[in-house]
């Protein structure tokens, strides 16, 4: 295959404006090079989109995708280390099977980035990892390593220890637990600074601790499981307690209190949204929610958390956002491609359709939102990798 494909008679939806382009893109060794009325070069493989659109991939900001298998039960379930309730030091990286059935159907459902992330059974569990869901060995796959560190707040971490007979078993313990955690790390912080070129005055490493730095300098945010009002409002206390960013995972209950979750500038990834509440903290969970939280000033991204979703149900959700809240469509595909990007910080790479950026696309026959639309072709770094090969 040529390091140059163009797309050709093509309805181009950058998601950075309203109205599509028409005309052809070309692809230059995997990144987007020009699109609109433009001369293809000879030497390139050509995809004839007529009829179809070409949108920038998808992206699911929250999954569990390889860490998780699908069709396994615990040789699969690598995502809840429920041993100790504060592992800041663990990385879903280490835990992925790229082989893993979530990978192919978000490639066939035109789904090109993910952020997989540990479970919320601890209050820390470790760093979430940003990747492409196919075209390459995994290594070549991730756009972000560490993406943040997956913290969590409500009813999972106190059902899990409550039953151990240790703590958290109250929402007082599971926050204490993390300010002593992060406390903790500042301590372990200032001695470094302390120390400065002296390696004798450096403390002993401490991979936990160690985990937290980057998130006390506000290098990545904490990512916090937390479905509740209350649970949300303590996790805005605790930011601004230790001056860290955050972001809101799952948010079920956020648009009860979404000026104070605005005021705080904190994104919120809403979901999953579909299907009946699973839990007590979810029975006020709405599509209104996204809504809201967007009218509020919210940056806001719809989640499947798959496998709780199947990730190819991201597009079934930002449909149901559109009939049940009368959002505008192309605000909505916006909360799965630029607003996902931003919060996972890929937005240089992903997200929208702009010179310079990812090759990641996807050719639809028909609008995203129809149930019935089919994806034609899936290319992600300039490669497709749906179907495998490209029709003549």
């Amino acid at each position: 295959m040529s390091a140059k494909l163009a797309i050709i008679n093509a309805e181009i939806h950058t998601a950075t404006q309203k109205e599509p382009v028409r005309g052809a893109l070309l692809i230059v060794d995997g990144k987007i090079a020009d699109f609109g009325a433009i001369a293809i070069p000879q030497d390139a493989d050509v995809i004839d989109a007529a009829g179809k659109a070409v949108y920038p991939g998808f992206i699911d900001p929250h999954t569990h995708l390889g860490v998780g298998e699908e069709g396994l039960g615990w040789e699969g379930r690598d995502y809840n280390e429920m041993t100790d309730p504060v592992t800041a030091h663990l990385r879903a990286l280490d835990a992925i099977n790229p082989d893993e059935d979530g990978f192919r159907e978000a490639v066939e459902a035109g789904i090109t980035t993910v952020m997989s992330a540990p479970g919320s059974a601890n209050i820390l569990g470790g760093s979430t990892v940003v990747l492409k869901t196919g075209g390459g060995l995994l290594h070549q796959r991730v756009l972000r390593d560490n993406a943040g560190i997956k913290a969590a707040l409500g009813e999972n971490p106190k059902r899990v220890y409550s039953g151990q007979k240790k703590m958290p078993s109250t929402r007082m313990a599971s926050a204490a637990l993390l300010r002593e955690a992060l406390v903790a790390a500042q301590n372990y912080l200032n001695k470094i600074e302390r120390a400065g070129a002296d390696p004798d005055k450096l403390p002993p490493r401490d991979l936990k601790l160690e985990a937290l730095v980057p998130v006390l300098k506000r290098e990545i945010p904490l990512r916090m499981h937390a479905h509740r009002a209350d649970d949300i409002a303590t996790a805005l206390r605790i930011a601004r307690e230790f001056d860290i960013d955050l972001t809101l995972e799952h948010a079920s209950e956020a648009h009860l209190i979404a000026d104070k979750v605005a005021a705080a500038g904190v994104p919120a990834i809403v979901g999953p949204s579909l299907g009946v509440p699973g839990k007590v903290e979810t029975q006020n969970k709405t599509l209104e929610t996204v809504r809201i939280l967007t009218e509020a000033g919210v940056t806001v991204a719809l989640t499947t958390d798959h496998p709780v979703l199947n990730v190819y149900q991201l597009l079934h959700a930002a449909a149901a956002v559109v009939r049940e809240t009368g959002m505008d469509e192309y605000d909505v595909l916006r909360l799965i491609t630029v607003n996902a990007a931003k919060i996972l910080g890929v937005g240089d790479r992903v997200g929208s359709i702009e010179k310079g950026k990812d090759a990641d696309l996807v050719i639809i026959d028909g609008h995203p939102f129809d149930y019935l639309s089919q994806v034609a072709y899936t290319i992600i770094d300039g490669r497709v990798v749906y179907p495998k090969t490209i029709a003549e």
